[in-house]
């Protein structure tokens, strides 16, 4: 009997823009098995999900605020795309005064 191929495959399948400056991230890790006639057979399907935001910000002892930009660098290039597109200088700014003023 012929051993058939396994792939792994990782879909981004979902990428949304939340509340202005929040994104939803949904990673699909699909496990595939190659029938003998060549089609393709999912055997699994599992989810992560992640939201990302423009910022950590930090609120430090003197009653300042330290905002370090969110490293995008190890998302998808669609995930980076779309976060380069809805993170505008004025979202960054709003997302900034948002959170100084939950403190």
């Amino acid at each position: 009997m012929a051993q058939n191929d396994i792939t792994k495959q990782i879909e981004y399948d979902k990428i949304e823009v939340v509340d202005t400056w929040k994104i939803q991230v949904r990673k699909a890790t699909v496990i595939k098995e190659e029938n003998s006639d060549g089609s393709k057979t999912e055997l699994s399907r599992n989810f992560h999900r992640h939201v990302l935001s423009p910022f950590e910000s930090v609120k430090n002892d003197d009653d300042s605020w330290t905002h370090t930009a969110t490293n995008i660098s190890g998302e998808s290039a669609s995930v980076q795309a779309i976060a380069n597109a809805a993170w505008t200088d004025d979202v960054k700014a709003a997302y900034k005064t948002m959170r100084e003023a939950q403190e």
